[in-house]
């Protein structure tokens, strides 16, 4: 047995990619997955399309690879983070749609834990700051607005998770009820330091312990899949959370390396070794993975909204036709036009938390049209991954100047976008040959748990160079260019 098959469930589509015993991808099956907005700041997954997408994808792409489920050394799972669900342990199935990790449905809860002096014992416990984004509040939502959830709550007969724990609970056939240490510490309810959950902060959101899946390492046995999904039983063995998952797929082992993903939104990791560094500048100190008991940690910036802009400009104002065509238009644009696109859609995340904030373009002349506006949406990536940047250097003295940005996702085909980055940021942009390291990161793991790969520091040597893109923007050109968006941005804070 050698194959790997990673499960990479992501926001906006479910993808299965199947991996040689050395991580070659060797096919890729994938499905959309419908996006539900039921009021303003509201975003909802149906739990059944995430799980009948997975096992649909995870069967084409065995199909496609020509291999059979006992040919698999294992399955690793990755997901999108802090999108929460609740379901019923009889039947399995959630008593809710889940709340996706964009949704801000609790703005008003977590200003009230602001307002209530809880943000040091938030930050203090779990590296992270009040927000709507993080899955305790949603959690809490569920229980006090589905009707006979607390009680059922109380009496046993729900199971909470992230996307993690609900696809294994549904491959075991609901024999584990487990996450990793990664996904855990999203929810707002994990002590990064101690690796439990924290009693005080469950105390803090009225979430009853009964509710929450077991931890452990991103390597792990996680169990088998049930009877009847695949013609053989497969081990899962591996679980992290997306942005931890592509850390790993990027090979970032060394405190001081620094990713980026750029899909629906971006999340920017610099990982810090054993120190789980304190942020001075409204960054949040998260793991990096947990393996052997022995925990690493990162640095993380999240932008809520990085490809999400190429697609409202797709499907929102028609100016493309297709998210390929979205450098094309902007290489086309005046550079004269000084136009800033602040994509506020959901709020703005580090470094300023500002739930209630929305989007704005300025800058507007009659000149501006559909390649300045489509310009000023790429940069605004840019802009915003130099803001975490900075803040990064600010907290973590080693994350000084020659930081090489290593990048993956769906934006970094975008060869526009990326030298648009390096201009912008001002250092060099590595992307690798295979882009999809989310999904690598999680086949990874599944080896890893198997014994056919390294640990890492070893596993290094699998990430291979694509192209770098070097900065040719005279930095006082990026430095104006950039006060110009900070600008922009603080005319749409509301706080």
């Amino acid at each position: 047995m050698s194959g790997l098959l990673a499960i990479d469930q992501g926001t906006t589509s479910t993808r299965a990619i199947l991996h040689g015993p050395d991580l070659t991808p060797l096919a890729t099956a994938q499905l959309p997955l419908a996006q539900h907005f039921p009021a303003p700041g509201w975003v909802e997954h149906e739990p059944e399309e995430i799980w009948s997408a997975s096992l649909a994808t995870m069967r084409q792409a065995l199909a496609k690879g020509g291999m059979a489920a006992k040919d698999l050394a294992g399955i690793g799972i990755t997901n999108q983070r802090e999108t929460t669900l609740l379901w019923d342990r009889r039947t399995g199935r959630a008593i809710h749609r889940a709340i996706v990790w964009q949704d801000r449905r609790t703005a008003a809860h977590c200003a009230r834990l602001v307002a209530e002096g809880a943000g040091g014992l938030i930050a203090e416990r779990s590296g992270l700051l009040p927000d709507p984004y993080f899955s305790a509040t949603k959690l809490a939502w569920l229980l006090d607005n589905v009707g006979g959830a607390r009680a059922a709550a109380s009496r046993g007969e729900l199971a909470f998770g992230t996307v993690d724990s609900f696809l294994l609970w549904r491959l075991t056939g609901g024999r584990v009820h487990a996450t990793d240490a990664t996904n855990a510490a999203r929810t707002m309810l994990f002590d990064i330091r101690r690796g439990s959950w924290d009693a005080d902060l469950l105390r803090l959101f009225d979430i009853p312990e009964s509710l929450l899946p077991e931890i452990r390492d991103n390597a792990a046995a996680f169990g088998e899949t049930a009877p009847g999904l695949l013609e053989a039983a497969v081990p899962v063995r591996g679980m992290a959370g997306d942005q931890h998952a592509a850390m790993l797929g990027q090979a970032c082992f060394t405190p001081g390396m620094v990713k980026s993903t750029y899909g629906t939104g971006c999340f920017l990791l610099l990982n810090t070794g054993a120190t789980a560094v304190a942020s001075n500048n409204r960054l949040l100190t998260t793991l990096a993975w947990q393996l052997g008991g022995q925990r690493t940690y990162a640095l993380e910036g999240a932008i809520f909204i990085a490809g999400a802009a190429v697609q409202w400009l797709r499907d929102g104002l028609g100016l493309i036709r297709d998210a390929a065509e979205s450098g094309a238009l902007a290489a086309r644009s005046d550079p004269a036009q000084p136009v800033y696109f602040v994509p506020a859609f959901t709020g703005l995340g580090a470094p300023h938390w500002d739930a209630e904030a929305r989007g704005a373009l300025l800058g507007l002349t009659r000149n501006t049209g559909p390649a300045e506006i489509c310009r000023a949406a790429l940069e605004a990536v840019a802009f915003q991954t130099r803001d975490l940047v900075e803040a990064m250097q600010a907290d973590w003295s080693s994350a000084g100047g020659g930081t090489v940005l290593r990048v993956d996702g769906g934006m970094t085909a975008s060869d526009y976008a990326m030298q648009a980055l390096a201009d912008l940021l001002g250092a060099p942009v590595d992307r690798p040959v295979v882009q999809e390291t989310t999904a690598l990161g999680a086949a990874y793991l599944a080896g890893l748990q198997a014994g056919l790969l390294p640990p890492p520091g070893p596993a290094a040597a699998h990430w291979r160079l694509d192209r770098r893109f070097q900065p040719a923007m005279p930095r006082a050109e990026a430095d104006r260019r950039h006060a110009g968006w900070q600008d922009a941005v603080r005319r749409v804070l509301t706080r």
